[in-house]
């Protein structure tokens, strides 16, 4: 249970790494079971790549039914963070989970990271993929990824499921992570995400690329106020990532929004408690 807590701590603040390392990649290996685990994000089995205008993109199909997207969280994230959705989802939608840019195995590409440049990687996945629209379920950066998405291409997201992503303020937060922060908190895990690179040598010129346009951004009415789809917006009661007020204006923001507080919940909620949030998303899904 420890490396459990270890990996939430680092999640949720993923901006100041300062903690002992070696222990969120004993977690990343673990549950259900070493034999018996996925490797989601370095799966061959069920691994493709869709070509973007400067990248190629990495993702994975599981299941059959009706399409869904699933995205993780952004500088530490990855999709093996999303297994236990995968894992329920995919017994009932066709998951289309996928590893955004700098993430993975998904190269890092020419431009800025910016949210814009990430919805139209889902985008080009979803139509190599699937000719309907889909559900997205998305973590913190893949949330707001979502949501860019929802607004851009209307006609190819049914609903949206956003957890950890509230309001954001240009400044609000400093983001400086760098190699040496990284390695610092636990560098064995850093370098297994790194073999999965494309072009591990760009690592450094993609965490200034990341710090750069997060200090930068702004996520609000004019972004949230153009999504028509329905959205759910969840998250943690006390996501220090997404603070409860900028979880509850990004909501009052969406014309079509539910909204899903998990009580006494850090940013990632699943991680904590996955029995109460796939009870909220249970309703929102289609049938």
């Amino acid at each position: 249970m420890k490396h459990l807590f270890f990996f939430l701590w680092l999640l949720t603040n993923a901006a100041a790494f300062s903690q002992s390392p070696n222990r969120l990649r004993a977690f990343m290996q673990q549950a259900p079971s070493p034999a018996q685990a996925i490797p989601y994000g370095n799966n061959p089995k069920a691994g493709h790549y869709a070509q973007t205008k400067d990248a190629r993109i990495y993702y994975e199909v599981y299941g059959q039914g009706k399409p869904l997207v699933v995205l993780h969280g952004g500088i530490v994230g990855s999709t093996y963070e999303m297994a236990q959705f995968i894992d329920s989802l995919a017994k009932t939608h066709q998951v289309i989970a996928i590893s955004t840019r700098g993430h993975g195995k998904s190269e890092m590409g020419s431009g800025v990271p910016s949210y814009e440049r990430k919805a139209e990687d889902v985008n080009a996945i979803i139509e190599a993929v699937t000719k309907d629209s889909v559900l997205v379920l998305g973590f913190s950066d893949g949330a707001y990824t979502g949501y860019y998405l929802a607004g851009s291409h209307p006609d190819k997201v049914k609903k949206l499921i956003a957890i950890g992503a509230g309001e954001w303020k240009t400044g609000w937060r400093t983001f400086d992570n760098t190699r040496q922060s990284l390695f610092g908190l636990d560098s064995l895990y850093v370098n297994q995400q790194l073999a999965l690179l494309p072009q591990p040598e760009r690592f450094d010129e993609w965490l200034l690329s990341v710090n750069h346009y997060y200090n930068a951004v702004s996520v609000g009415k004019s972004i949230l106020g153009q999504i028509q789809c329905p959205v759910l917006v969840m998250a943690g009661e006390k996501d220090q990532n997404a603070p409860l007020k900028t979880v509850i204006a990004a909501y009052e923001m969406m014309p079509k929004a539910q909204l899903s507080i998990i009580p006494n919940a850090p940013h990632p909620a699943f991680l904590t408690n996955f029995s109460a949030v796939w009870a909220s998303m249970l309703p929102f899904l289609p049938r």
